[in-house]
């Protein structure tokens, strides 16, 4: 077992948590806006699906129902602009973060091969690449890269931490590039819905793709857009040449959801209702922390979408955090996203409305 957990960094957030002690003893209690965790209700209409569902005594399968499948491929088309997506270009996920942690793995990388993702980044990504002994690298544009032995290339977009978008042509570009070197590509989208000053485009659109889902994948989540966290909902579209091999894989290995999530994640994909109301409190959150935190000498980069402020004081990160610790707030330092996130802190518009108002108050 050691010979495993050596391969990994040591965990992040457990580095937090003198600071958590810190802004937890503020006597308004802690505004934790660090993990991007939701913290609103589960929609009713996904609950009761789940409930309806609960008499599930019998295995599911890895996967899905045809009732799912078509609820994924019908999203798929009717959201991201995807054409002639089948059952075989889905595949659910026990969450996003379980499929990005095990896929250099199940791709079967090991020694010699690259991974590669973008400079600021979910931390996992490079766990994922650790854990199969893949080797890995950060880019800035991911064409400067070099092509040979690279095997996965993750795109983030919009991103964890900094909110950034890339464009239809930038995406388009990738695309092509990949494809001339025989790159996987597999795009995590899972903020693809909360876009604020800037539309997110998938890379399953026919604009960007040419109508072909050769050699790509794109990864989507429930947990963000329907506060599913706790649910671990999630999965793959694209590339059937890519998704048949991972179907058998995560057969042997078990890696199925639950049935009465099956359930809840056919209900959520039917209704844009509630996702549009969610954004609506969202919006709402992100316009009082962002004036708030450039009021009190903040610079925001990027943040044009996601559940994030990419904010800085020009000043080691953790000089930030301990500073917003001491009024009761607690954010994540940059530096848990890469080197190059040194200066920023990763502020969440996960927090309540109330908890919203009190880091207010207490940067004004």
């Amino acid at each position: 077992m050691s010979a495993v957990s050596d391969r990994l960094p040591t965990f992040p957030w457990d580095k937090l948590e003198p600071y958590k002690k810190t802004a937890t003893a503020h006597p308004g209690g802690i505004v934790d806006l660090s993990v991007g965790t939701p913290v609103d209700p589960v929609p009713d209409l996904i609950q009761k699906a789940l409930i309806d569902a609960a008499d599930s005594p019998g295995y599911p399968t890895v996967w899905g129902t045809p009732a799912l499948r078509d609820a994924l491929t019908g999203w798929v088309e009717r959201r991201l602009g995807a054409r002639d997506v089948t059952h075989r270009h889905v595949l659910p996920i026990v969450g996003s973060k379980e499929l990005v942690a095990w896929l250099p793995t199940q791709l079967g990388l090991g020694p010699g091969d690259r991974v590669a993702f973008p400079r600021l980044a979910y931390p996992t990504y490079e766990v994922g690449a650790r854990l199969a002994r893949a080797d890995y690298e950060v880019y800035d544009d991911p064409r400067d890269l070099d092509p040979a032995g690279l095997k996965l290339l993750w795109l983030n977009s919009p991103s964890n931490p900094t909110g950034k978008v890339l464009s239809k042509q930038e995406l388009t570009e990738t695309v092509a590039w990949a494809r001339e070197h025989g790159v996987l590509i597999f795009s995590d989208e899972c903020y693809l819905e909360l876009g604020w000053e800037a539309d997110p485009v998938s890379v399953l659109h026919p604009d960007v793709n040419g109508g072909s889902y050769d050699g790509i994948v794109a990864v989507h989540s429930l947990s963000k857009r329907s506060n599913l966290a706790g649910y671990r909902a999630a999965f793959l579209a694209g590339d059937p040449a890519v998704l048949a091999p991972l179907l058998e894989i995560r057969k042997h290995g078990g890696m199925m959801t639950s049935a009465p999530t099956q359930a809840a994640v056919v209900a959520a994909l039917s209704d844009d209702t509630h996702v549009q109301e969610q954004r609506d409190r969202y919006k709402a959150r992100r316009a009082l922390l962002r004036e708030a935190l450039t009021g009190h000498g903040f610079r925001i980069e990027h943040s044009e979408a996601s559940l994030y402020l990419w904010a800085t004081r020009d000043e080691s990160c953790w000089d930030t955090v301990a500073h917003l610790a001491d009024l009761g707030i607690l954010v994540a330092p940059g530096d848990f996203y890469g080197e190059a996130g040194a200066n920023f802190v990763r502020v969440a518009l996960t927090a309540t409305d109330e908890r919203v108002r009190a880091a207010v108050i207490r940067l004004r």
